[in-house]
């Protein structure tokens, strides 16, 4: 399967999940929200790993990879908990929601061009160009 089609449903599953937290936020407590949240991923870590533990790659462990699925799992907490304490203060998903996605997107997508020298053409200029505009342009409507 191309990573065309896995991408579309990971954006997908954010803009839920960026509804169900918008909904949620201010009815719970954000910790409460959080430990909910995180039980899902650790739920299902915990049962792929049971099933996957036999395979040849597991049993070699890479430290450093270790650490940056650990770093993975610091910084999606710290979007979860900034995402319920945005909304919790009355922060309007329609800007939020796009200013935290996108503007991460906009970063992730420079950093791949500084850190692993991906392509820049004048496409991907005019897209980052783009992006940001309609960031600027949504905030200050």
């Amino acid at each position: 399967m191309s990573w065309i089609y896995y991408a579309l449903a990971a954006a997908l599953a954010l803009a839920a999940a960026d509804l169900f937290v918008k909904s949620a936020a201010g009815k719970l407590p954000d910790s409460l929200g959080m430990l909910l949240y995180g039980i899902i991923p650790f739920l299902t870590g915990a049962t792929w790993v049971f099933f996957d533990r036999n395979r040849p790659a597991f049993s070699t462990p890479n430290s450093s990879a270790i650490v940056l699925a650990l770093c993975v799992g610091v910084m999606f907490t710290l979007v979860t908990f900034c995402m319920y304490a945005a909304f919790r203060t009355g922060a309007p998903i329609s800007l939020a929601s796009p200013l935290i996605r996108l503007g991460g997107l906009i970063i992730a997508s420079i950093a791949g061009v500084v850190l692993w020298h991906e392509p820049i053409t004048t496409r991907y200029i005019l897209g980052v160009i783009l992006a940001c505009a309609g960031l600027v342009l949504m905030i200050t409507r």
